[in-house]
């Protein structure tokens, strides 16, 4: 592998040149080795087919370097090597590298694509199909009390079962490890009855206990949680028998159920902490159609937990590969491959017509808000609707001046840290200084949004969009007036006991309309997640959260010849 890069170093130091005059001194600084090394490296590299090098004898004389084959060829070797040794990253990297050259990229990309993708192998007479797929977010965690980003939620709600779920199309709440549920006349008390012998990936039979030790050990978090707004309210949960479980919440709360659907109310085994509480995360145990055999920083794979209680699922292992391209090209506040989680077949080039395109429902909406709790000019709704104004169409500043001295710190997250920095660059325009601050998810939970001005955060639009905005907004009341507040949690509190879907939609509607009255909250932008695969791969349907579910994808078998 070093040999290549050598090459491809001596190459790009000399150019296009076909034949150089060099010496063994200046090619031993160029790879910063001794002239000793540089001989053989040279050996190396003309026994290969590579070069020619003709040396000259005598003090001061220059030898004659020829480069025999095109440095595209030595990266895609390079790149193969890397792939067959799985070092993904090293592979990607030589796409970084050379992404100068059209050419070079062009080729190191096509080969890396034969990387994704399904692939069969026969063992034993069996087909195993595997499917390869890049996620542009790393993969830090899976616990569903830990998980921060959309890609660890992803792989979890593969790994765990939740007590219901939702039907793919139509979001209607389906039995999963409840076989069925009912509600009391206060809609305070839930009971579920939950199927016989589900099994966890390790071999234990899940119980009531388990369930109760589940949402025990969410409730008992100190951590700020998405939708904890939810089960902060659960009085107390019982196991009544081994298959029968009661929830006690202190209020009626209509999106109760719509909660317990998602990926945080998993439920994972009570003997977690007898396994290692530490390592769950990276080796979790759920009753899922997949297990997690290996988990790095690099990639995650999973393999078929063929026991599962609902049936196999088709595919035999899913490897899922972090892919940190950087966004270079995406259009100011657009759709980046930083917010995408993955495509089933890598996107191809226009010219691929024989590629298929769907996408779901869910669509990703990229905001401002801002923080009037702090002391300075947003406090001024005239300043906020400037700001805002200035967004939209580049207005000047207010009576030909600066519209404050004060430097307005944006707050955001590494994924939309462009984003937020091509706000800056456009209120810089209008007479605004900025500063962008990204911190991690974990961090941007606690003090960094009081502190800042404006916020730059996405909203995930998808089948679960009352919960997240329920979630969002009490967040956005912490940081607005204190009449604005007000106005929030009395309509949040009508939402949560409202029934009917339609009318909660409604209630939230008005406050998305009163914080955008007050210019308290401004949306950048709203793009829908597509995915991009061959026609051979069958079964693509979509989680309620709208990404591929790996449950159902298939690819029909290889026929013999």
């Amino acid at each position: 592998m070093k040999i290549h890069q050598q090459f491809l170093q001596l190459h790009s130091r000399f150019g296009s040149a076909a034949s150089v005059d060099t010496t063994l001194d200046e090619i031993g600084r160029m790879l910063d080795c001794t002239p000793r090394n540089a001989t053989n490296i040279l050996r190396s590299m003309s026994d290969n087919g590579w070069i020619a090098w003709h040396s000259s004898r005598g003090r001061g004389r220059r030898s004659t370097l020829q480069f025999l084959v095109q440095p595209e060829e030595i990266a895609v070797q390079s790149m193969l090597q890397a792939i067959n040794r799985k070092d993904i990253t090293r592979a990607i990297d030589q796409v970084r590298i050379h992404r100068q050259s059209s050419t070079l990229q062009e080729h190191l990309q096509g080969w890396l694509l034969t990387y994704f993708g399904h692939h069969t192998e026969m063992r034993s007479d069996r087909q195993i199909d595997t499917l390869r797929i890049p996620i542009r977010q790393p993969l830090h965690t899976v616990d569903p009390l830990y998980m921060n980003l959309l890609a660890e939620s992803f792989v979890s709600s593969h790994i765990f079962d939740g007590l219901v779920r939702r039907n793919e199309r139509h979001g209607e709440i389906l039995p999963s490890i409840a076989h069925a549920w009912e509600v009391d006349s206060g809609r305070t008390e839930w009971t579920f009855f939950l199927r016989k012998e589900v099994l966890f990936h390790h071999g234990k039979v899940m119980t009531a206990e388990d369930v109760v030790y589940s949402f025990e050990r969410l409730i008992r978090s100190s951590r700020r949680t998405l939708y904890s707004f939810i089960f902060k309210q659960i009085k107390a949960v019982r196991a009544l028998t081994p298959t029968t479980v009661t929830f006690q919440l202190e209020e009626p709360n209509e999106l109760f159920l719509p909660f317990l659907c998602t990926s945080r109310a998993a439920i994972v085994p009570k003997d977690l902490n007898q396994l290692g509480s530490l390592r769950f995360g990276t080796a979790p145990l759920g009753t899922g159609p997949f297990k997690i055999t290996e988990m790095n920083e690099g990639q995650c794979v999973l393999e078929v937990f063929a026991p599962y209680f609902q049936g196999r699922a088709h595919l035999d292992r899913v490897e899922i590969v972090h892919v940190p391209w950087a966004t270079e090209d995406a259009g100011a506040f657009g759709h980046s491959d930083s917010l995408s989680l993955f495509h089933v077949i890598p996107n191809a080039s226009a010219a691929e017509h024989n590629w298929s395109h769907i996408h779901s429902d869910t669509t990703v909406r990229k905001f401002i808000t801002c923080n009037t709790q702090k002391a300075g000019p947003l406090t001024d709704p005239t300043v906020r609707a400037h700001l805002f104004g200035s967004l939209a169409g580049d207005l000047p500043p207010i009576d030909g001046q600066a519209p404050s001295p004060t430097v307005i710190q944006i707050a955001t997250i590494p994924p939309y840290k462009p984003d937020a920095e091509v706000l800056a660059e456009r209120l810089d325009k209008s007479g605004y200084a900025c500063k962008v601050v990204s911190v991690s998810p974990e961090e941007f939970k606690g003090a960094i949004r009081l502190e800042s001005d404006l916020i730059l955060f996405s909203l995930f639009r998808d089948q679960d969009e009352q919960l997240r905005l329920v979630d969002l907004y009490l967040t956005i009341a912490e940081h607005v007036d204190s009449h604005t507040r007000i106005d929030i949690e009395t309509a949040l509190h009508r939402v949560i006991r409202q029934p009917d879907p339609l009318v909660r939609s409604g209630e939230l509607d008005k406050i998305e309309q009163l914080l955008m009255k007050e210019h308290q909250l401004y949306i950048l932008s709203e793009k829908p997640l597509p995915t991009t695969f061959l026609p051979s791969v069958r079964g693509v349907t979509f989680n309620s959260q709208g990404w591929v579910n790996l449950r159902t994808i298939w690819f029909p078998p290889v026929m013999p010849e």
